[in-house]
């Protein structure tokens, strides 16, 4: 899992920023802006490092549309008209180098991939999705893809996260699934993909899957099985990884992890920082913690390890040795 994590704040800021910006704003939709800004500091400070990276953008490109008719005319009617959406836009100011850059919205920054993503969700957001095809795509939360589906191929990228696919049967167009590493191809119905650091992670929750690294190397996972993707090398892991989907119900569920592992698969729904001291990250974890609750999920550790859990704000998180 990257660490590099997406700031929600600042994703609901711009959402903000494109919802105002379509048109005319109404009252209620006002008066909901209000409410938004008012209720945490965190979202006035978001807001107005929104409107100094990117507020100006807009005029830039009325300027530009001025100075050089035609130039900006495609980012133009994105950014202007009445009914854009964020992802448009923000790869319209992107495609101008608006936004100083990519400094603040990367293409490498987990923001910037869920920005720029076809379908993305948020701290603490699961979400299933139909596809075109049929196919029913589960996302945990802080996960990102791009979809290219077309009459000659069914390909989902995965920028972030994790997702777990049901696919819908196609022998003509094999549903492929794209990682940093490699790419996994159904043989069969449903599995879970998760992109880890330096490697991704495949398990198969039915049937069959054929995952592949970009160097050709090849090996099919079974029902029930797990590999993991390196660069140069696909590695089984030994014993039934299903329960690693038991995220679909808001559960971690946990055989025989390191604490660093768990406490990585808690922060997608943990607001702040969460540090983990370097003598404690490799202690082994076994249970079943809420991912709704990730705070009590942490105490649950502290009763189980010898750990101490200390919380200086709801952004501050250190776990360190007794």
């Amino acid at each position: 899992m990257s660490k590099t994590r997406l700031d929600p704040i600042s994703e609901q800021a711009i959402d903000w920023m494109v919802k105002l910006r379509a048109g005319t704003p109404d009252a209620a939709l006002q008066e909901r802006f209000n409410a938004w800004l008012t209720m945490d500091r965190a979202h006035s400070q978001a807001w107005a490092t929104l409107q100094e990276r990117l507020g100006s953008s807009f005029n830039t490109v009325r300027a530009l549309d001025r100075r050089l008719p035609g130039h900006a005319s495609d980012a133009r009617e994105v950014l202007l008209q009445p009914h854009g959406s964020r992802r448009d836009a923000l790869r319209a100011i992107a495609g101008l180098g608006l936004l100083g850059g990519g400094v603040w919205l990367g293409a490498r920054t987990q923001l910037g991939d869920a920005l720029l993503a076809d379908l993305h969700t948020g701290r603490g957001e699961r979400q299933t999705f139909t596809l075109a095809d049929g196919s029913r795509l589960s996302l945990n939360a802080y996960s990102a893809v791009d979809l290219h589906f077309n009459e000659e191929q069914r390909l989902v990228i995965l920028r972030h996260g994790e997702l777990v696919i049901d696919v819908a049967p196609d022998p003509r167009r094999p549903l492929r699934v794209r990682t940093a590493e490699g790419e996994m191809r159904a043989l069969g119905t449903r599995f879970l993909v998760a992109q880890e650091q330096d490697a991704s992670r495949l398990v198969v929750l039915q049937h069959s899957v054929e995952a592949r690294l970009f160097d050709g190397s090849v090996q099919v996972v079974q029902e029930g099985q797990s590999a993991v993707l390196h660069p140069r090398q696909i590695a089984l892991v030994s014993g039934d990884q299903r329960q690693r989907a038991d995220w679909l119900n808001g559960r971690l569920n946990v055989l025989d992890e390191s604490l660093e592992q768990v406490v990585d698969a808690l922060r997608p729904y943990s607001r702040g920082f969460v540090r983990v001291a370097p003598e404690v990250r490799g202690l082994r974890v076994q249970g079943v913690f809420p991912l709704d609750d990730p705070d009590r999920a942490f105490s649950a550790l502290a009763e189980t390890l010898p750990i101490r859990v200390d919380r200086y704000s709801p952004w501050l998180t250190l776990i360190g040795s007794k």
